[in-house]
């Protein structure tokens, strides 16, 4: 339930446990100031169980990571795939000086503006939010995380969201820039990738502050916003395929033909490492095949599961501890590497493996995924939604509907942009019951299966 901040009798302004070492009462600030009786919390753990207990993060259980939630009871979702994130951030942040709980929120947090049908969605979202300032995943989770997610509302009546701390709310943000502030890619292409919308500046003006104060470049990462990064892309590499190879959608030992090396090169360079050659993508795949634990073929009995556990386990750890090491070596090893004072630094060799095992996930799993009749149904359902629900607002949530009456007549840019947040909220399979309801469509578009 979202509570109005108001001064009360006892009641002490920041009376939540001194951060740990490495930040400042600065970080720990609030975008509005909140009053606590108890002290046995710090305002970072604070922050991470304002997210575990978010409705966002509830609904990632029933959004597409890389397959359909229902394909079948072993896939990751976006809820279970950032709860393995959490994991692997928080022992890293720990090893580097990071509060765990700041680089744990971020990570639990990280994927909470994804829409349904996962990227699929997110494309088709940005088409149709164009006159609104297009649609990102990571800068709808800036707008959940300080406006959506009704927690703290502002003296003015305004929603402030979770009400983070300014250095949870800084390890949340990927991308620190606007649309049109977005840097190049590396290969020159336009970045369509980026942190926040114009109407949430000015709390990202707030919690981004620290980063000028400490003289960072405007565009640099704090070190937790980092350390959630690797995490990301650490589990994403190795669980997709591992999900991969469990489904049956390849077995490693695919991967020694000619032809199928060169699509996974091809689709690496695609998606990720536009300027890698075959021969440093070849290195890095015949590093990780050189493994003892290396899992060529897995036939489904639980020795060979267990072995392939075994594998995901060594490769996350590589992941992990060379960039750790790296980054000590450079940083040095007897302070706390926090916020603006460090940055992490993955080597090049671990760049090119974790990239290669998004490639063989992206190979086999996405390629084919995406080409399939019900992916092009997905952006026509989203399509229709925010049409209907532009043009007759009775199918908004509740919540939804409030936020519309409070809107001018004439704000149709903000309209839009309410319609795309509600959109953005359904999981994918009440998406397909809502665009159901207001069809009356049971059996798909045309003659095929929406689900």
């Amino acid at each position: 339930m979202s509570k109005i901040i108001e001064p009360e009798d006892g009641m002490v302004p920041g009376s939540e446990l001194a951060p740990t070492a490495g930040y400042t009462e600065v970080d720990a600030e609030r975008w509005v100031p909140e009053l606590h009786r108890n002290v046995y919390r710090s305002a970072f753990e604070r922050d991470r169980a304002r997210v575990l207990h978010s409705s966002a993060l509830r609904r990632l259980g029933a959004k597409t990571q890389v397959m359909d939630p229902d394909t079948d009871d072993f896939v990751r979702t976006r809820l279970t795939h950032s709860l393995e994130v959490a994991q692997i951030g928080r022992e890293v942040g720990r090893m580097l000086g990071c509060d765990p709980d700041v680089v744990d929120t971020a990570c639990l947090s990280h994927d909470l503006g994804h829409p349904p049908f996962g990227h699929n969605g997110e494309t088709a979202l940005n088409k149709l939010a164009s006159d609104a300032g297009g649609f990102e995943g990571n800068a709808q989770t800036l707008r959940l995380l300080t406006r959506l997610e009704p927690k703290v509302i502002r003296h003015d009546g305004g929603s402030a969201g979770l009400n983070l701390t300014r250095a949870t709310l800084d390890a949340t943000c990927k991308y620190p820039w606007t649309l049109d502030e977005a840097p190049a890619r590396p290969d020159g292409r336009p970045n369509k990738k980026f942190g926040v919308y114009p109407d949430d500046r000015r709390v990202y003006d707030w919690f981004r502050a620290e980063a000028a104060a400490a003289g960072a470049n405007p565009k640099q990462k704090c070190m937790e916003a980092m350390v959630m990064d690797l995490a990301d892309d650490i589990s994403y590499s190795v669980h997709d395929v591992e999900d991969a190879v469990f489904g049956g959608h390849v077995q490693l030992e695919e991967l020694r033909n000619v032809k199928n090396r060169e699509k996974v090169f091809e689709k690496t360079r695609q998606w990720y490492l536009p300027r890698a050659s075959d021969d440093e993508l070849d290195a890095a795949l015949t590093r990780l095949e050189s493994l003892d634990c290396w899992v060529p073929y897995m036939s489904g009995t639980r020795a060979s599961m267990a072995a392939f556990k075994a594998l995901t386990s060594k490769v996350i750890g590589r992941f992990a501890a060379t960039s750790m090491e790296t980054t000590r070596e450079k940083f040095g090893y007897d302070r706390p590497l926090t916020r603006y004072s460090a940055q992490l630094i993955v080597p090049e060799k671990t760049e090119h493996e974790i990239a290669v095992m998004k490639g063989i996930a992206t190979t086999f799993v996405m390629t084919v995924r995406d080409a399939q009749p019900h992916y092009e149904n997905q952006q026509e359902i989203l399509t229709l939604l925010v049409e209907a629900l532009l043009d007759n607002p009775d199918y908004l949530d509740p919540v939804f509907a409030a936020d519309l009456r409070e809107l001018g007549p004439n704000d149709d840019v903000a309209r839009l942009r309410l319609v795309i947040d509600q959109v953005a909220s359904l999981t994918d399979r009440s998406a397909v019951n809502l665009y159901k309801r207001i069809t009356g469509n049971h059996w798909g578009l045309g003659d095929k299966p929406l689900w």
